[in-house]
């Protein structure tokens, strides 16, 4: 199978899951930043479908935040065309460590290339073409590039003209480049082998630097398709709505998309306005006359009628009452908002909170 796949795509990936998504919270609290749901799926059923597509068969997922709920959600990847293993990090040990930890549940050869995927990144590039670029460049290691507006957010990553990546640059007011790394990386197996062991290590700062300081070729695969950063609540958003509108395609989707996808189960009046990519999960229920516009509904939450929510994210059995209105909320599992209440611009309720109003009542005949 292996030899097969040298001439195609490589066998294996290394899944990057790790990170505590606290940037999500209070959504991560109970659940890790991959597993929260993404149009209607767990968000790295994405990831691992596209893997798939691109000819990957083998991943190895490197956990440590509530490890165990990966494999009670993925189990051996059957389900998802691949094998899936996993290991686990005791402490954090950085984006280089976790790769390097994983190292000693790979199968590939020294030569053969492993795919790298940071677990917080929707993208639509054209991962067989990055590999292919990794090959015929007979290099170290080959990054995703993406170009951003505003690089100064990022550190850099600056590029000659054959391609070859020159340095990583450290955020700074006047970047050279609006060049970023994508999260995506294509390893030589024999540099990941060479990276130390046991302890924290990052790429970005030490081992693609220290490749470059060697002499050794990392090459920038760059492509403007589709990408984005799904660590905030405002681009968890944005991500969900892309994906049920069609801005990217994903064979995860579990079902026919348009202006909202409803989940089984799910229940709308018929005289309120849903729209904007929004999703309605499983059991979730909006009430008469509301408005539910570019938002995220986990399972079981309930709109109350008349309510206004827009580009908000309401979690898994939370209840927003008669009138409310969320415009860039985040509502954590099981949360009350009392009707009556307004809450904006990235105004955060934990779960299991009750905010009184005017009134709470919801209607269960939507």
């Amino acid at each position: 199978m292996l030899s097969q796949t040298r001439e195609s795509a490589p066998a294996e990936a290394i899944v990057l899951v790790g990170g505590q998504g606290t940037r999500l919270r209070p959504l991560t609290i109970g659940v890790p930043k991959p597993l929260l749901p993404l149009a209607g799926v767990p968000f790295l059923a994405h990831q691992l479908a596209r893997a798939a597509q691109a000819g990957i068969t083998r991943v190895v997922m490197a956990t440590a935040y509530r490890a165990e709920m990966f494999a009670e959600a993925f189990g051996d990847g059957a389900r998802h065309g691949l094998e899936i293993v996993y290991v686990q990090e005791e402490e954090p040990l950085g984006t280089g460590g976790a790769i390097r930890n994983a190292a000693g549940s790979l199968l590939s050869g020294p030569a053969d290339p492993v795919v790298v995927l940071n677990g917080d990144v929707l993208s639509g590039h054209d991962l067989r073409a990055q590999i292919d670029l990794h090959r015929k460049a007979d290099a170290a290691v080959t990054l995703h590039l993406v170009e951003v507006g505003d690089p100064a957010r990022f550190g850099c990553v600056p590029t000659d003209l054959t391609g070859r990546v020159t340095a990583f640059l450290e955020k700074t007011p006047d970047p050279v480049t609006r060049q970023v790394n994508g999260g995506c990386y294509v390893f030589t197996r024999r540099y990941i082998d060479a990276m130390p062991a046991g302890r924290v290590l990052s790429v970005e700062r030490e081992t693609f630097p220290g490749l470059i300081e060697a002499g050794e070729t990392i090459m920038g695969y760059l492509e403007s398709a589709y990408w984005l950063d799904v660590g905030t609540p405002e681009a968890f958003v944005r991500g969900s709505c892309d994906l049920v509108l069609g801005e990217l395609a994903s064979p995860a989707l579990p079902g026919e998309c348009g202006a909202a996808l409803l989940l089984p189960g799910a229940r709308v009046d018929p005289t309120a306005e849903v729209g904007g990519g929004t999703v309605v999960g499983s059991g979730a229920a909006i009430g008469a006359g509301a408005r539910v516009d570019a938002s995220v509904l986990f399972d079981g939450a309930r709109i109350g009628a008349r309510a206004r929510v827009a580009a908000s994210v309401v979690g898994q059995g939370a209840v927003i009452g008669e009138g409310a209105v969320l415009d860039g909320a985040v509502i954590g599992a099981e949360a009350e908002i009392g009707g009556g209440n307004e809450l904006r611009c990235g105004a955060r309720v934990w779960p299991g909170v009750c905010l009184p109003g005017t009134a709470i009542r919801f209607s269960t005949d939507a």
